[in-house]
């Protein structure tokens, strides 16, 4: 981010932050506050140690086998790990910004301009921006580790990870026969079911009221708003996520998903401190390692490839 000065103008008006800023996954986990968090002392944590039984069958065992000398078996155990990741965002502002509030471009008319602190604008607008980013990589992001200084380590996302569930709709309109399928293999495959969450854009949230809503007849009201639907395998909340891809739906056991943070000594997880300016500006940075769990990916599920038109 360039730091602020005079060009960067001021306004009349009420300020409005516009755009697709929310962030209810990374809410929903607890936020950056450090809420239902996981703590890692290195970047590379481990999130899950996947084991698991034989196909189910009958066993064939004589009295005589029985008794003679037996073969042990071994369960074999994985480990599945993320990475945190640095978030950083530094604001610079001039002392001639932060002095001159009174100077309006644009519309002149009665009244002050809301923003009578330059700073403490940006740096909001800096936490704000980073709790955006957070939200995105949580859901979308591709793993890279930091394998050395120069190469910056990159979390997996929990779309990204979602390998063993997940049913590809080839570009048709979501259904109620496609959500079944990737909810039928999520119990085939484990899934618990604890407390489900379905995520998705704008027009797979409109697509899901259609597939589920029926509205009773009345004069003076019309149309659906699904927040949940029963299935036959648990309750689901819908959540309309901004930042889950437009033809991707997840489906997610929230009780296994955390932020995790790898706290910076006497500092803490997410943390703003001033700098020293180079010259006439006040400087600063907000800083954190952050990350998440989202346990065994087998818990969760995704359909992709949906029709978006």
């Amino acid at each position: 981010m360039a730091y602020t000065d005079r060009e960067d103008l001021n306004y009349l008006g009420e300020l409005f932050l516009v755009g697709a800023y929310m962030t209810p996954f990374l809410n929903m986990i607890g936020g950056l506050e450090g809420q239902r968090s996981k703590v890692s002392k290195s970047f590379i944590h481990p999130i899950a140690q996947p084991w698991g039984l034989s196909a189910a069958s009958q066993p064939a065992i004589s009295e005589a086998v029985s008794v003679a000398a037996q073969t042990a078996g071994t369960v074999i155990r994985a480990q599945d790990t993320n990475t945190v990741q640095i978030f950083q965002e530094t604001v610079d502002v001039s002392y001639a910004k932060q002095s001159t509030i009174g100077e309006i471009s644009g519309l002149s008319a009665v009244g002050d301009q809301p923003v009578e602190d330059e700073f403490g604008f940006q740096k909001a607008a800096a936490l704000r921006q980073i709790a955006l980013d957070a939200d995105y990589s949580m859901l979308n992001g591709t793993y890279q580790a930091g394998a050395n200084a120069t190469t910056a380590a990159k979390m997996r996302g929990i779309i990204t990870a979602c390998l063993t569930n997940t049913v590809a709709a080839g570009g048709i309109d979501i259904s109620k026969a496609l959500i079944d399928e990737v909810l039928r293999e999520m119990a085939d495959n484990g899934a618990v079911f604890q407390n489900m969450v379905l995520l998705c854009n704008a027009f797979q949230k409109q697509g899901i009221s259609d597939i589920y809503g029926y509205a009773p007849e009345d004069r003076h009201v019309g149309g659906v708003n699904i927040k949940q639907i029963e299935t036959d395998f648990a309750m689901i909340g819908i959540v309309y996520a901004p930042n889950v891809p437009a033809a991707t739906v997840l489906i997610s056991d929230m009780d296994y998903v955390f932020p995790t943070f790898c706290p910076v000594p006497d500092k803490g997880l997410l943390f703003y401190e001033d700098k020293d300016a180079t010259a006439a500006s006040k400087k600063g940075q907000l800083y954190g390692q952050i990350g998440i769990d989202y346990g065994p990916e087998e818990f969760h599920g995704t359909l992709t490839d949906l029709s978006t038109s």
